[in-house]
């Protein structure tokens, strides 16, 4: 089984971005803001974006099971106010079971939290069980920089952030670390926003005792992590003189996804880290829609570059592919192993 564990709702009709735009401007006049069952999603608008967009894709690109999350960058937890991120988290979160009733074989749900800059994280947590405990999703991404870019609020270690991972260690989710879209022109959205927060959140855990209060919390670094394969040993060095430890301690915790959409970047990614810690995902649709030029592939077509790996056994892959999404997602396991998966 191919299981990716990155992948996003981004096929939503126009009209559900519209219904975004009315809910942001009404933010500090809810007397008239658009009602959220004017924001659910129809059978035949999932059918003709998703079963066009993303499940055909799966289907031509021999995938089998997405783990699917809404629009990262629509979470947008910088507009409006915290209510307008808990009814946009709500809504969002709702239309994306309803993707994963209709292709209930292709399709399992990951949730966003309902985060506003300044609101204590602990407030997602009401939302984060609604999801998990009522409607089976499996996982949950987090924003480390609800402000979009211009990072105000406190280290993703900081206490504030405690509650949030008690409640995710108690329900045994894993969280994807994933920002939202950029407000600030200093940091293009996809293309630095997401790698900077990538590569700045694996810092401040590798300051901090974040793993030793929580053991067994796990959270998947994206887009390939940023940064951080790619200068390990840089981060060895500060591991070992700030922290006083082998970084290769944090495997038990932190995963990668091969999120980079290049073979050498893959390479090069399952060279550095172990196997047991690299998720299969592509992200499609989603950063880079369009196909290299060179090779006449989609550049998100991720499996091409995990396959052409040479050094890696069919042991790798099928932890790369299957049994690594299976472990850091014990629920994702549970409802494979219901369907005798």
């Amino acid at each position: 089984m191919i299981i990716d564990c990155h992948g996003h709702f981004t096929t939503v009709p126009q009209r559900f971005r519209e219904w975004r735009t009315r809910q942001v401007d009404a933010a500090n006049d809810p007397a008239n803001a658009p009602a959220p069952k004017d924001a659910i999603i129809t059978d035949d608008e999932i059918r003709q974006g998703v079963g066009s967009g993303q499940l055909r894709l799966q289907q031509e690109r021999e995938g089998d099971l997405t783990l699917f999350s809404p629009i990262a960058g629509l979470m947008s937890h910088h507009l409006g106010n915290e209510q307008t991120s808990l009814v946009w988290a709500e809504v969002s979160n709702n239309n994306v079971k309803r993707v994963c009733e209709l292709y209930p074989d292709n399709f399992v749900p990951v949730c966003q939290l309902p985060q506003s800059p300044g609101a204590p994280p602990a407030n997602s947590i009401p939302e984060l069980r609604r999801c998990v405990e009522e409607m089976g999703f499996v996982g949950c991404n987090i924003n480390p920089d609800p402000t979009g870019g211009y990072w105000t609020g406190k280290p993703f270690t900081d206490r504030e952030w405690y509650p949030l991972f008690e409640a995710m260690c108690e329900l045994d989710v894993p969280g994807m670390v994933h920002v939202a879209a950029s407000c600030n022109p200093n940091f293009h959205g996809t293309g630095a926003h997401y790698l900077n927060a990538d590569t700045s959140v694996f810092m401040q855990i590798l300051q901090s005792s974040l793993f030793q209060d929580f053991p067994t919390l796990r959270l998947i670094i994206p887009h390939g992590g940023g940064a951080v394969p790619y200068h390990w040993g840089r981060y060895r060095g500060m591991s070992l003189e700030l922290a006083q430890r082998p970084l290769e301690g944090l495997f038990d915790n932190i995963f990668f996804d091969t999120c980079v959409y290049h073979h050498p970047g893959v390479e090069l990614l399952t060279k550095v880290i172990p196997t047991a810690n690299v998720l299969f995902g592509s992200e499609m649709i989603g950063a880079v829609r369009g196909k290299d030029p060179d090779t006449g592939h989609y550049f998100d077509d991720t499996k091409r570059y995990v396959d052409a790996c040479e050094a890696l056994t069919d042991a790798d892959r099928q932890l790369i592919f299957e049994g690594n999404a299976r472990r850091v997602f014990p629920r994702l396991d549970a409802q494979l192993k219901a369907k005798g998966l």
